[in-house]
């Protein structure tokens, strides 16, 4: 039989009828006779409770006490889901990140795996045992505890995968596969049955919350099998409804098999989790961008969209760009902490943003996607303030109160609306 990982996020532990449905669930595969190993989550909310403890306590919190504050959260699901099942009559043990251990490198609330030493959890589940594993959490070099980042658990999870050899890891959620854009803004989105890997990379980076950007890369660079499924379907079905990540090769096979066409733009996701940042007045010569970014890039601050904006008088220029909204406080403080350095006059930033993107393979063999996207949004009033573009992705920064709007007439220019019924 397989050798199966099932992850579990936050909505499908949010209590103790629900950690009940994902025991059961379990159940159900192990009697089957296949090897499993199970990552959790916290429960749903939990890990935000658990942060703003941790910025009541100080607003430029020590990330490594944050990370032994904010790992609790999945040591409580792990332990209680494996309680659980043994009541069920399956065999079962939680394995804490350093009992494994999953050791992790670099910052700390944004570790990476960097291995997993699988030797005594295999002996384990080849005995017959469901290795219940706490999500999100690792163990760095000095033996303290270190987080992944948020969703961490998804990256946990095809980490497991990868290291077990693992013939599948299932993404349950609360939603039963990866859709066009978020069904609770476009009631007409639909539900993808194959996604490319870098489509999903795409879509994860850009905000769509099905999977973490970084479990979909460590899937793609290991070939881990992952498929996206609901917590809440009947566990006992056998044709599994979710959506598969393969890789392009599997996907234009899967096509050719079916006699149909790539479609040109696979989704639209949006990301409201941003803030901008402009450095006014910053000197117009050799160094002085670098002199910007460097300093965020040695605290581990993701930087997305940078604009430079053209100097009038070739001695000064603005230069806009976009950090994760949780790492506003800290951009900020780096950026005037090294203001002697970078020569800027001021900085202004702005939390009513968001960012919307459109995602598909398909771009790269036809113009005009991104005109597409920008007629649309001039034809509604939707004001663009910064664009970045890549191989496969159009993304617009705009106005937070005008993305549900966005999102639903994108969602039909592009003719991803499903058929009425």
């Amino acid at each position: 039989m397989a050798r199966i990982v099932m992850k579990f996020g936050g909505t499908s532990m949010a209590g103790m009828e629900r950690i009940r449905n994902v025991a059961a669930r379990v159940k159900h595969v192990v009697s089957q006779g296949h090897e499993v190993a199970v990552v959790v989550s916290a429960m749903a909310g939990e890990t935000d409770r658990l942060v703003g403890f941790c910025k009541e306590a100080s607003a430029l919190y020590d990330p490594a006490e944050y990370d032994v504050v904010v790992a609790a959260g999945e040591q409580i699901t792990s332990g209680l889901l494996a309680m659980t099942l043994k009541a069920m009559d399956v065999d079962a043990r939680s394995w804490l990140g350093w009992q494994l251990p999953i050791r992790t490198i670099e910052a700390h609330a944004k570790a990476r795996v960097s291995d997993i030493d699988t030797l005594d959890l295999l002996a384990s589940m080849r005995s017959g045992t469901v290795a219940v594993i706490p999500g999100f959490q690792g163990m760095m070099a000095d033996g303290r505890v270190s987080t992944l980042g948020r969703g961490g658990s998804d990256t946990s999870a095809v980490a497991v995968a990868a290291a077990i050899k693992a013939d599948r890891c299932d993404i349950y959620t609360d939603v039963d596969g990866v859709y066009t854009t978020d069904p609770r803004i476009v009631a007409r989105a639909r539900k993808l049955d194959l996604v490319t890997y870098e489509e999903m990379l795409e879509l994860a980076s850009v905000g769509a919350k099905v999977l973490q950007t970084r479990s979909v890369g460590l899937a793609m660079k290991e070939g881990v099998v992952v498929q996206v499924l609901s917590s809440f379907d009947d566990p006992t079905q056998q044709d599994l409804p979710g959506t598969l990540i393969v890789s392009d090769a599997e996907l234009e096979a899967k096509l050719k098999e079916d006699k149909m066409e790539r479609q040109l733009i696979t989704g639209i996701a949006h990301d409201k989790n941003e803030a901008k940042i402009i450095v006014t007045r910053v000197p117009d010569k050799p160094g002085a961008v670098a002199n910007i970014f460097t300093p965020l890039a040695d605290a581990a601050i993701n930087v997305d969209m940078i604009i430079q904006n053209d100097s009038k008088d070739n001695e000064e220029t603005d230069v806009t760009f976009t950090v994760p909204r949780a790492d506003l406080a800290r951009s900020v403080d780096i950026l005037e902490a090294n203001k002697d350095a970078i020569g800027f006059r001021r900085i202004i930033t702005d939390t009513e943003v968001a960012k919307i993107s459109v995602v598909g393979v398909g771009m790269r063999s036809h113009a005009g996607v991104a005109a597409t996207m920008f007629k649309t949004l001039a034809e509604r009033g939707i004001n663009i303030e910064a664009i970045s573009t890549s191989e496969i992705k159009v993304s617009v920064l705009i106005d937070e109160d005008e993305t549900e709007l966005a999102v639903r007439v994108l969602h039909t220019a592009y003719g991803l609306d499903a058929p009425v019924a």
